[in-house]
């Protein structure tokens, strides 16, 4: 992977990342980093999920795409902050 792949996935994971935590409600104790790992986790795997299923690469805008990444996201953070609150 180069380095504006890498930067790609970076800026696509904080956006991810905080889209999947506006979606829940009420307030996730995570924080910033953790989101953002999230976020980029989400981002890939969704996009390979999507090519899965043979929708990565459509016209316009892939709503599919994202849809499916924004709820791995959710999923990852509620995940995450579960796990930490038992520890």
């Amino acid at each position: 992977m180069e380095i504006s792949g890498i930067l790609s996935a970076i800026v696509i994971g904080i956006v991810i990342g905080t889209l999947g935590r506006l979606v829940l409600p009420g307030r996730q104790r995570i924080g910033v980093l953790w989101t953002i790992a999230v976020g980029i986790v989400a981002a890939l795997v969704g996009t390979a999920l999507a090519a899965g299923l043979g929708v990565a690469d459509t016209e316009g805008i892939d709503w599919i795409e994202w849809t499916i990444q924004i709820a791995l996201a959710a999923l990852g953070v509620t995940a995450l902050e579960r796990f930490k609150a038992q520890r």
